[in-house]
């Protein structure tokens, strides 16, 4: 059953992934993530109501931290979904994985002393370059097209997913509710979408293209409630893996809905950063126990 509760939430974030895709035909992507955040907050609100949690919290610069860069990591997964494929766009922030693995890395080089070789990083080592070896085979087709820039956007949301992946892990600890990280979350999203339509401007609402909004927010706090069922009550390590079914579901999607051509290059490359991204979790587990990544 908590397999099937991952699937669930794996579904639900490439299902919103396809509302994302064709709300920016019509909506920047300031917009998108103002709504996404909009919708989100009243929702959590009735969810921290109905739970009783109280949103008071002893750690406001560690909610803002985690606002700031969830906020960087959404903003930039939605220009890149709006821009390249599909699959494309939601495998380069499933990357968050694989750059996490990347800080440890860079961190044991620092740390290390000088002349003294790297213990049992090396595994970790072969897989992150696996991934950025997939990543390369993902965005040579990608700059055929002249979609480079969106490529490079999309990898960043990957970095800042990370980035947002662990201060989820330390909000965790610090003992604040699920619920309540999420709502933080949702007002900053809110907030920084806001203020970026008032640099951008906004569109006019037209239907029924502006019912695609709607279901932006709703999906993104239902996977992420889905997720968080998974962890709490699955196996970690089979329930962190089978998050990556989301790629599979977005590849559907790309070729059903979409039309989308990927090369053959594109799909290695993409089996490349699953492949990765798989070992990276593994590796990282005998280190540490996870939380749930909560950046859709």
């Amino acid at each position: 059953m908590q397999a099937l509760w991952m699937l669930l939430a794996a579904w639900l974030f490439a299902t919103m992934g396809v509302c994302i895709k064709v709300a920016s035909e019509h909506f920047g992507s300031f917009e998108v993530v103002f709504y996404r955040g909009l919708i989100g907050l009243g929702f959590m609100w009735g969810v921290t109501r109905v739970r009783g949690v109280s949103l008071a919290t002893r750690v406001p610069a560690m909610h803002a931290w985690r606002s700031v860069v969830g906020t960087i990591a959404l903003t930039s997964w939605f220009y890149a979904i709006a821009h390249l494929p599909l699959a494309t766009a939601m495998t380069l922030n499933y990357m968050s994985s694989v750059w996490i693995a990347a800080f440890l890395v860079g961190g044991a080089l620092l740390l290390q002393r000088s002349g003294q070789p790297l213990r049992g990083q090396g595994p970790l080592l072969v897989s992150v370059l696996a991934g950025f070896g997939g990543v390369a085979l993902m965005l040579r087709p990608t700059m055929a097209d002249n979609q480079l820039f969106a490529g490079l956007v999309g990898m960043l949301s990957g970095i800042f997913s990370a980035f947002a992946y662990l201060q989820v892990s330390a909000l965790s600890k610090a003992g604040e509710p699920e619920s309540r990280t999420v709502f933080y979350f949702s007002f900053g999203a809110t907030l920084v979408g806001g203020v970026g339509m008032l640099t951008t401007g906004w569109s006019v609402w037209t239907w029924p293209h502006a019912l695609w909004l709607i279901p932006i927010g709703l999906l993104a706090v239902l996977g992420q409630l889905c997720m968080t069922r998974a962890y709490a009550s699955g196996a970690t390590l089979v329930v962190a893996n089978l998050q990556y079914a989301g790629i599979v579901f977005a590849g559907i999607y790309s070729i059903v809905i979409f039309q989308d051509v990927l090369p053959l290059m594109g799909w290695l490359g993409m089996a490349l950063i699953i492949a990765s991204g798989i070992v990276a979790t593994l590796l990282r587990a005998r280190a540490a126990p996870q939380t749930p990544p909560e950046d859709h």
